[in-house]
């Protein structure tokens, strides 16, 4: 590959590519949401929904995403700054916004990570030996939240991963560290799904994620269909500008159909096989489905402990789990790192340093917003910090960042569709179907929006 001709920073392989833009999108969307969300929502038709949503309308804003970062080589600010045929200065700071959506999210997706390595590490020393009932599973986790000290330790270790993997550069930090990363996540998941199918309940787990249940539809059929809608949007963390920053780093012209299906095949393999692992584990031992968010932290490692060799396969697993939110911490980072190289001239080495402190900064709040509330939100409970800054980031960010794009994208005050079209469909020698284009000029904006005011209704007025 070549330099791109403004001495921008590109990938080294198109496999650094595929996996980089996959480990961005794969994280606890994938492997924490996405099985608890099945849970509540009856299994196999919820997948299928998920499915289609993530076809019609996470695959046109992807390639928006990229095609945006491709033509623009810039961050996301940038890319609005350089493709804008007027209105500049509204652009850059809707721009801003989305980017300022990276940095929200990582507050609180650090402090989710950071509860991921502590289980690694419980599981390896043997911590959770004396737990034998569900009670007593809650009672760790709820010691582990409670406790400022090591929530803010655990939360400072998932910065300094993240920080230290960007501080070596591009092709040989962030790009070598996540193919490598990658390569031990997709292993450790076949590995754990081949256990989980062996257990004594896989095939009643497999019915439950894969056979549609009609009956559960039926009795919540729109918040079904919006919280598949939701997922397809979270899972590929769209429309804050984190898949816009991989397509400014792309020197080559291939067809971003084809770069995009990858990244959303490897996306949706790790989701699957997620439910693949957790399904049959909670029916081989008990385990409610539908327990909600306490599902990876207290239902699961109950059914660890019942097992023979429990307490590796339950260290297998949350290692793979650390993994998966790391190569998203690392992504985000990354787009947070050359959005102040890109803006504000840093060096790679003081942006990072920047942004490692300031995460770190912001996320402390968060940590310490469940001793000075009551309740605790992820096992049933009060709202806290974390469920706050979820709310705006997944019910707020997500969806209007990726209308924002929509509409810069055809707009002709933005980039314009003639010159989207172009971008989109160069190194193609075929032409995308039409419907790609309709769901982003016409259904996508509909959607959206439909999204952003069904998670405020149902936030006053639902449950």
């Amino acid at each position: 590959m070549t330099e791109s001709t403004n001495n921008r920073e590109t990938l080294a392989s198109r496999l650094g590519f595929i996996f980089l833009s996959a480990g961005c999108a794969i994280g606890l969307g994938n492997v924490w949401r996405f099985p608890f969300i099945v849970g509540q929502y009856g299994g196999g038709i919820f997948v299928f929904l998920y499915l289609f949503f993530l076809v019609i309308l996470g695959f046109p804003i992807l390639m928006t995403e990229m095609a945006v970062g491709r033509a623009g080589q810039a961050n996301l600010v940038g890319s609005f700054r350089n493709l804008a045929a007027r209105h500049h200065r509204a652009w850059v700071w809707l721009a801003r916004i989305m980017i300022g959506g990276c940095l929200v999210l990582m507050i609180y997706y650090t402090t989710v990570s950071g509860w991921l390595f502590s289980y690694a590490g419980y599981y390896a020393r043997g911590a959770l030996a004396n737990c034998a009932t569900p009670d007593e599973f809650k009672a760790f986790f709820g010691e582990l939240i409670a406790s400022p000290g090591r929530s803010a330790a655990y939360m400072l270790l998932a910065v300094a991963l993240g920080a230290v993997i960007c501080w070596f550069g591009l092709k040989k930090g962030v790009e070598q560290v996540v193919k490598y990363m990658m390569g031990a996540l997709l292993v450790l998941m076949v590995l754990l799904a081949g256990y989980a199918l062996t257990t004594p309940g896989a095939r009643e787990g497999l019915s439950f994620y894969l056979s549609p249940n009609w009956e559960h539809f039926t009795q919540k059929p729109l918040e079904t269909l919006f919280a598949a809608m939701g997922q397809a949007f979270f899972t590929l963390s769209l429309g804050i500008g984190s898949m816009t920053i991989f397509g400014s780093y792309l020197s080559w012209k291939k067809p971003l159909a084809v770069e995009c299906a990858w990244i959303i095949a490897l996306d949706t393999f790790v989701a699957l096989c997620a439910g693949l692992i957790i399904f049959p584990i909670c029916k081989s031992y008990g385990v409610d489905v539908a327990s909600g968010p306490g599902l990876l932290f207290v239902s699961l490692p109950n059914a660890f402990h019942g097992m023979r060799l429990g307490r590796i396969l339950g260290m297998i697993f949350f290692i793979f789990m650390s993994l998966a939110a790391l190569t998203t911490i690392v992504a985000v980072f990354e787009n947070l790192i050359a959005y102040l190289q890109d803006e504000h001239r840093l060096g790679r080495k003081t942006a990072t340093l920047a942004v490692g402190i300031a995460v770190a900064a912001l996320s402390l709040p968060c940590v310490f917003g469940y001793n000075l509330w009551k309740g605790c939100r992820p096992l049933g409970g009060e709202s806290t910090i974390l469920d706050f800054e979820d709310f705006i980031v997944s019910q707020n960010l997500l969806p209007l960042g990726s209308l924002c794009l929509c509409i810069f994208a055809f707009c002709r005050a933005g980039w314009g569709k003639t010159r989207f079209l172009a971008e989109l469909e160069a190194g193609q020698k075929w032409r995308l179907p039409d419907w790609i284009f309709y769901c982003c000029n016409y259904l996508l904006p509909i959607i959206i929006l439909a999204i952003f005011i069904m998670g405020y209704w149902q936030m006053f007025c639902g449950r």
